[in-house]
């Protein structure tokens, strides 16, 4: 490679290791244990592959004596290839993390199956009627929550599925656990229904919102529900009293939320720029509240926000495939990449050291960062 095609190369060609998938990558999922990242695809089948980098920046690193420059070479070797699955269904199919290394994927059956690193499919765990649209599951409380878009059903263990909630008139799809496992969250039509799953499973509130909710998430400290919108915005749900608002104005849907602890912020996409808000001021009485203004604005809309779990920093992908990480309240940001497919899916490992990364032309990525990069 000549000199001026290495100075061409961005930080995702220097640090990325990347696949094309056959269909665009719908979601993807770090395990419990950090070693292995499953991409679901909008074929039905799910994609796993290995964190362990064969080729660690560490090792591309240079320093030269003359003037002290730190430089990386590029990657010698081509990565491992994924482990592909066969089709669980006929469009994406919902992920969970499962146990240490592996994850459940529900099917288009009815079948919630345990898939292995390796990718093997295991004996069903959960059989409901119906496809299954969502499902969590927290190794905390051991028990499993989905849905086949109407029914919510919850499986404890190895034990049978029981219904929770009946809806008539409203759609499920939308499903999270409480960070202790001990309530669940669940899109309900126009609005979301929290229930305690331990015991006999109560309602504890139904909340009710002027659109869809299409993502959920909970903070760290399950004292605040945040859910990403259809249209309108963001909705925050505090479970101290139950008192929700809206950020709105939002030009797109809000696909995914995220909360930074070591920042006490909340973020979402949907904007033209990374949108934040500081929970030391909670912007449940208008979107000005607490607002941080993270990263640069611009005129390509953010599809997807993953914040740093150790540090102040936020992850984004944009619709035009530009990916950055932003420092958070400031517009200081490191470009990852400039351009590509749009950005469906981003994830960092628990540690924060891998950034995962899904796109609409099937590429599935995992961004491997040197340890000095974020002092």
């Amino acid at each position: 490679m000549n000199q001026h095609a290495i100075q061409n190369l961005t930080l995702f060609d220097l640090l990325a290791r990347s696949w094309r998938r056959p269909s665009a990558v719908a979601d993807l999922r770090f395990s419990a244990d950090g070693s292995t990242v499953a991409f679901a695809c909008v074929d039905g089948t799910v994609a796993i592959a290995a964190v362990a980098d064969q080729e660690p920046p560490e090792s591309r690193i240079r320093v030269s004596n003359d003037l002290g420059q730190t430089s990386i070479r590029p990657r010698e070797r081509s990565p491992v290839p994924l482990i592909a699955t066969a089709a669980f269904g006929d469009g994406d199919v919902p992920l969970a993390a499962h146990l240490n290394s592996g994850f459940l994927v529900g099917a288009a059956s009815g079948e919630v199956r345990h898939l292995t690193a390796g990718g093997e499919s295991m004996e069903p765990l959960v059989m409901i009627d119906g496809p299954v649209v969502a499902i969590d599951h927290s190794a905390r409380a051991d028990v499993t929550a989905v849905s086949n878009g109407h029914d919510v059903f919850l499986s404890r263990g190895q034990g049978d599925a029981v219904k929770l909630r009946h809806a008539t008139t409203s759609s499920t799809g939308t499903l999270a656990f409480s960070p202790d496992g001990r309530r669940l969250a669940c899109g309900l039509g126009e609005g979301v229904s929290i229930c305690a799953v331990e015991g006999n499973a109560a309602l504890i509130r139904d909340v009710g919102f002027p659109a869809r909710p299409v993502s959920i998430r909970w903070s760290g400290d399950g004292t605040w529900l945040a859910c990403g919108l259809e249209t309108g915005g963001v909705a925050l749900v505090s479970m101290a009293d139950g008192h929700s608002g809206i950020v709105a104005g939002f030009p797109s849907p809000v696909r995914t939320v995220c909360w930074s602890p070591t920042a006490n912020a909340l973020f979402a996409s949907g904007a033209f720029r990374i949108a934040g808000w500081s929970m030391v001021a909670p912007p449940v009485d208008g979107e000005t509240s607490g607002a941080l203004k993270t990263g640069r604005a611009g005129l390509v809309l953010v599809e997807a926000v993953a914040a740093h779990p150790e540090k102040k920093l936020v992850a984004a992908g944009y619709a035009n495939g530009r990916i950055t990480i932003a420092q958070i309240g400031s517009p200081e940001e490191v470009l990852i990449r400039p351009l590509g497919s749009a950005v469906t899916a981003l994830a960092w490992s628990g540690d924060g050291r891998h950034l995962a990364v899904g796109a609409v032309d099937g590429t599935a990525a995992i961004v491997t960062f040197p340890a000095q990069m974020f002092k």
